[in-house]
């Protein structure tokens, strides 16, 4: 390309940040889900345990369709994967306002939900690190922001505003309408960049800790690294504490004597900004201190936090801040092992290769709502919950310690990375 059109393709280039940021907005929206347990369960008489299944279902076939939809951006480009995505979870949401069943609920949330939502997650990261391989961590980071910060928006919106107005129903039409206009908005700016695309002035620096990959990992070969299989137990273990205190968060604060509405509304928002920052500013850590380290760090500070967080719950202003902490060590994992896939595997192959990685957080989706929901269930509290999540945590610290970064396979020839 002439340097004219090199310099204006590198500054065009933050506009797909823009573009992944509206997508996870309102894709974000899932870790809302709290705000609709209890007008759901008032009126239905549903149990605990009922209403966390449904946020179970969203996640589970969430990863699995990121598989899919991944290998389907990697052949095809991100538009029309991101823009199916898109049409999806609105189409979700707005099908909930017609909600009946538990069945029917599962049904328009956590299938059409997760399958928009596993298309629409499954452009940003990829694209993210195809364009900015100088700065691959805090660029996954900002586009995935939004999907850590959607929940500060939409969660007080539903819960403070639409819910006591309009009631729950109608409040799913309302949102679906908005993640629409949001989504669409998104999927036309993400776009991959031209074959062999460089930042301007820039090289690759191979003894950096975040260095990537000069060689291109099939996906057969990513599975015959011993890297993966530490990284994905790690990765479900370590959101798996994050996801229980999601899926909860209203009812737990309630179920400590939080008693307003607003004041348990503000932890989802307090969580919603430590989740977003997590995943901007620990992408941006990695990029200096290395992937592993930083995943480490927030792991081992996540066990921690954990059983704090139900020793201080009842104390408003402690609450908020280990709220803050929780979320910003889960947003680190979901961020940081984005980045992680792309520098260890490349990027060819990231969006297969990713799906992968991130069936993880499909399992995870199953362990901790049904921690929550079940020591809820069964001792009325959430003490359990949080002790459990401190021994998940601590083995996928154990884990992410022992991973290392994978050798390029022997005798393997061809396949080098474009940005390598």
């Amino acid at each position: 390309m002439a340097n004219a059109d090199v310099a204006s393709t590198h500054l065009n280039r933050w506009w797909h940040v823009v573009g992944g940021m509206s997508m996870n907005l309102a894709l974000g929206s899932l870790y809302a889900w709290s705000v609709f347990v209890a007008p759901l369960e008032k009126e239905f008489g549903w149990k605990r345990s009922d209403t966390s299944s449904v946020f179970t279902w969203a996640v589970v076939v969430f990863a699995l369709t990121f598989i899919v939809a991944g290998r389907l951006q990697d052949k095809f480009g991100p538009f029309w994967v991101s823009l199916t995505g898109g049409i999806l979870v609105s189409l979700g949401f707005f099908l909930c306002s017609y909600t009946h069943s538990l069945t029917y609920l599962i049904v328009c949330f956590g299938v059409i939900g997760g399958l928009g939502n596993g298309f629409g997650y499954s452009t940003p990261i990829p694209v993210m690190a195809k364009w900015f391989p100088d700065k691959r961590g805090l660029a996954v980071g900002l586009a995935v922001a939004g999907y850590g910060g959607g929940s500060a928006i939409f969660g007080p919106l539903a819960n403070l505003k639409l819910i006591p107005a309009y009631g729950v129903h109608t409040t799913f039409q309302i949102l679906g309408g908005i993640f629409l206009v949001m989504t669409v908005f998104g999927a036309f700016l993400l776009r991959n960049p031209p074959v062999g695309y460089k930042p301007p002035g820039w090289t690759p620096a191979p003894a950096s800790k975040s260095a990537a990959t000069t060689y291109e990992f099939s996906p057969s070969e990513t599975l015959r690294t011993p890297a993966f299989y530490l990284m994905w137990i790690a990765y479900a273990l370590g959101t798996s504490a994050g996801l229980m205190v999601i899926s909860q968060l209203v009812p737990f604060a309630k179920s400590v004597h939080v008693s307003s509405a607003a004041l348990a509304t503000m932890g989802l928002v307090v969580g919603a900004a430590g989740n977003a920052l997590g995943r901007i500013l620990s992408g941006w850590m990695s990029d200096a201190l290395g992937r592993l380290n930083v995943l480490r760090l927030m792991i081992a500070i996540s066990m921690i936090a954990m059983p704090l967080l139900y020793k201080v719950g009842s104390d408003v202003t402690m609450l908020y801040i280990v709220v803050f902490v929780v979320y910003w060590c889960y947003g680190t994992q979901l961020s940081v092992n984005g980045s992680t896939c792309s520098d260890f595997w490349g990027t060819k192959n990231a969006g297969l290769n990713y799906g992968m990685l991130f069936t993880a957080w499909g399992v995870a989706g199953i362990i901790g709502p049904r921690i929550g929901g079940w020591a809820f269930d069964k001792y009325k509290n959430y003490q359990m919950a949080f002790y459990w999540a401190a021994g998940l945590a601590a083995v996928a610290l154990l884990c992410e310690l022992a991973a290392r970064r994978p050798s390029v396979p022997v005798g393997a020839v061809g396949r080098k990375s474009v940005a390598a």
